[in-house]
């Protein structure tokens, strides 16, 4: 057994460094302070394949199959956690360099990879810290301040940090990622999380949990179905045996290695050691979810049969096919829509009608707690066209003994089951485009009069201007550009990709498909070389842009999250100033919050997902990166959406990067009217002015209005006002959005989240949660605190602001305000 130990003298942290290994078997370069209190163990080298690298941290006893260590397929991904090893009885894995097959069954930043020279690190008060090699915060285990008196890796390969009296204070397997090792248990509330990919370790679809006396294995949707559940009466945890799984007998490989897997297709198998590699000894759930009751079995819309073919669905009413085969070679991958539905044309949408098919969710005798029985078929369907995050139906009529029907709408599609000879009255309805195009309205011949008088008028006189300034200009730019030059070849080294102007103009195809437009500039679709899809931001401007340009590169240049938007690379050449970021294709979140149209709106679940991801962003730019990060803009219009409407926040050219010591900042005015908390009068922030922002746009999302809505009567046309007098007269109902029917349906869930707003929107910024805290309420860890003010300050901004458009008038050197005109795609 490997261990680790904290003396008594221990004075500073003892780290562990991931170094570059060369072919075969070496001593790693280990460092340590001068009074280094912790005993390592002695670790060593391994190369599995010319790619795959093994560096472990502790190796079990000699003729384990065990490592812990940091694990990486390629240089630039590098993941921490346990590895099985393949191996027969002439070669024991720690006697040879080479490894057969590893295989990684449990990593601690599976979601947050490293790269090589990334830092492993057990303080002196007991916490075990991933840092990158850059010293961003990559993963931990939450346990400083809590005895923690050793580190060690058991010989069934768990890790464990303990304390004096030998006690376990937290350990590797409480917290399963994908897989289980042979002794490992499974208790309430832990899950099995597939991978992406074979590939790719980040979660993927599946999920595999204990919980209400039964396994369950189900698919990560919103809302999460089921496809595999098994009751366990009266039994509080179910453990992996060497031959035996939930009382299944599962065969024994030639040697005694085994380990359980959750597969990236759904599937529960075991593993077990064969002459070379890891082979398949047992699928656990396929005898009771049949061949085509896996959700992703025919991929995306694909219909499976009985006898295991894949196929589209089919439209018997039109002419023309209405879904293609991704990959005709392979029907297993699915099927995509030939016209792609667009939230922008809804008038188009239409539902097509599969008879004969089923869906997975419904073959489990919890059915019906997924299906909403208080609508009938008509009033269903309108439903999933009001909603554009619905993507199907399904209707089922007198299911199974308890003759039961309802309504389930899906806002996401996996694979369909051929129902035909049998008898399960469900009707599924797939929403469909029937148009790409929407119709366009030509100018006038009036219009384009005088927009041509307009114009000869106006190019006089900009060409006496032109004549007159344009040395000056030309000189300044000059300038400009040399500076911002500079700054990038001394600071963005091997970040972001560097564009040429060239390249931009040809990937967004002369700049000719504009996506919006906003303060600084406009956003346009562009493509990359390898067909990536991306948006295109061009800036235009001089003293705010060059700020915004250099604050947005050097904030989001370096870090990556999943609820951060992307860049991409930029462009900084001559006056041109252009930022390439990730495509987000259901662009900024006002547009679904704030038009009253049905189809252009977000149901609760979508709605508190969305504010979870707001969240969990925040959290990791206040808390988790290197330096601390204050976004000093979070609105709707700065929260963007993906295809499957995950929220990212975007728009970091007015954040301000501190040090990790540093609890607040003194820094002028810069925001937008109406989410700015009140202690920017006194110019001295803290991160909780994010948080006030927070409160605001959740607030905003749970009422469907602008917290300055002039069409309103004058006493409701703050927001904030009109929320303090309803939470005094307690009647919060009468504000929630009255334009989506969901969020009417699910008010007290609402009403719970809206004091989760109150919270953030305390006028004394200390008695507001940090973003940490607001994660742990969403996730029902904490609760909201009692007592809180409901006398909310709104900081009042002069009215100069709002007739000129810009800070600056009223307050001096600032920001200008940021339209709400990039709603579409970015």
């Amino acid at each position: 057994m490997a261990e680790a130990r904290i003396s008594d003298e221990a004075c500073g942290p003892r780290k562990l460094r991931l170094w570059r290994k060369r072919r075969g078997r070496r001593r790693a370069n280990k460092r340590a302070s001068t009074t280094d209190s912790i005993l390592l163990p002695h670790v060593t080298g391994y190369t599995a394949s010319p790619i795959l690298k093994l560096t472990p941290v502790f190796n079990g006893s000699t003729d384990s199959r065990l490592m812990c260590g940091f694990y990486c397929p390629d240089s630039n991904v590098c993941l921490f956690g346990v590895v099985i090893f393949n191996w027969n009885d002439i070669f024991p894995p720690f006697y040879s360099p080479m490894i057969n097959d590893p295989q990684l069954v449990w990593s601690a930043n599976r979601d947050r990879p490293v790269q090589i020279n990334a830092t492993l690190q057990l303080t002196g008060n007991g916490d075990l810290i991933l840092r990158d090699a850059d010293g961003t915060f990559a993963w931990s285990t939450n346990t400083s301040g809590k005895s923690v008196f050793g580190l060690k890796f058991t010989e069934s390969g768990n890790l464990v940090l303990f304390d004096r009296n030998d006690a376990t204070v937290w350990q590797s397997f409480d917290h399963p990622t994908d897989s289980l090792l042979v002794g490992q248990t499974l208790f309430p509330g832990q899950k099995l999380t597939s991978r992406t990919s074979s590939s790719n370790s980040t979660p993927g679809l599946f999920s595999f949990t204990f919980q209400d006396y039964r396994l369950l294995g189900y698919v990560e949707s919103n809302p999460p179905l089921p496809y595999f559940q098994s009751p366990l009466y009266f039994i509080n945890y179910v453990k992996y045996n060497n031959g035996s799984f939930n009382g299944q007998d599962i065969p024994l490989a030639s040697s005694s290695g085994q380990f359980m897997r959750l597969d990236p297709d759904g599937h529960l198998k075991v593993y077990g050691s064969g002459e070379s590699n890891w082979n398949a000894v047992a699928d656990l759930l396929t005898s009771g979810v049949g061949d085509c009751g896996y959700p992703m079995v025919c991929g995306n819309y694909g219909i499976c049969s009985s006898n295991g073919q894949c196929a589209c669905p089919d439209d018997a009413n039109s002419e023309t096919s209405t879904f293609r085969q991704i990959s005709y070679t392979q029907p297993n991958l699915g099927c995509s829509l030939v016209t792609p539905i667009s939230c922008s044309h809804s008038q188009y949408h239409t539902l097509l009608e599969l008879k004969n098919t089923s869906y997975f969710n419904l073959r489990h005798t919890d059915k019906n707690s997924f299906l909403d029985e208080k609508i009938d078929l008509e009033d269903c369907k309108k439903s999933c066209l009001r909603n554009c995050s619905c993507k199907a139906v399904l209707f089922a009529y007198d299911l199974d003994y308890d003759s039961r029907k309802g309504c389930l709408l899906l806002s996401d599609v996996f694979s369909l089951i051929n129902n035909e000879g049998m008898v399960e009255n469900v009707t599924v309805f797939l929403k469909v485009q029937k148009s790409s195009t929407a119709p366009t309205n030509s100018p006038s011949k009036k219009s384009r009069q005088v927009t041509i008088i307009l114009g000869s008028s106006l190019r006089t006189f900009f060409g006496v201007f032109f004549v007159v300034t344009s040395c000056f200009f030309l000189l300044t730019k000059k300038r400009e550009s040399k500076e911002l030059d500079e700054f990038f070849v001394d600071q963005v080294p091997g970040s972001p990709t560097r564009f040429s102007y060239e390249e931009l103009r040809v990937m967004t195809s002369n700049f000719n498909d504009k996506l919006g437009e906003g303060g600084f500039g406009a956003v346009f679709h562009g493509t990359l070389s390898d067909g990536t899809k991306v948006s295109v931001k061009r800036l235009n401007g001089s003293g705010h842009v060059k700020k915004s340009f250099l604050a947005e590169v050097e904030t989001i240049g370096n870090i990556h999250h999943v609820n951060l938007v992307r860049l991409v690379g930029f462009c900084a050449e001559k006056s041109y100033r252009l930022l390439v970021y990730e495509y987000m294709s259901n662009g900024s979140m006002d547009k679904w919050i704030f038009q009253r149209h049905q189809e252009l709106t977000l149901g609760w679940q979508s709605r508190r997902k969305i504010i979870m991801d707001i969240a969990k962003g925040l959290t990791y730019l206040h808390e988790e990166c290197r330096q601390k990060i204050f976004h000093l803009d979070i609105k709707p219009q700065n929260i963007l959406l993906d295809e499957h409407f995950n929220a990212k926040i975007s728009d970091f050219g007015l954040s301000k990067l501190i040090d990790k010591d540093q609890s607040q900042v003194v820094t002028i005015m810069k925001g937008t009217p109406g989410y700015l908390a009140p202690e920017w009068l006194t110019s001295i922030i803290t991160e909780k002015v994010d948080v006030y922002s927070f409160g605001v746009v959740v607030l905003e999302m749970l009422c469907g209005w602008k917290i300055l809505d002039r069409s309103q009567p004058e006493e409701d046309m703050h927001l904030l006002g009109l929320f303090k007098r309803k939470a005094k007269e307690e009647q919060l109902l009468d504000i929630i959005d009255k334009y989506n029917d969901d969020m009417q349906t699910h008010g007290a869930e609402v009403v719970e989240m809206m004091g989760v707003a109150m919270w953030c929107l305390q006028s004394d910024f200390s008695r507001r949660p940090s973003m940490s805290v607001v994660v742990k309420v969403l996730e029902g860890f904490v609760d909201v605190e009692n007592n809180l003010d409901y006398n909310m300050t709104t900081l009042v901004v002069p009215r100069a602001i709002t007739t000129t458009g810009h800070l600056e008038d009223a307050i001096g050197d600032a920001t200008p305000l940021f339209p709400s005109a990039l709603s579409g795609p970015r």
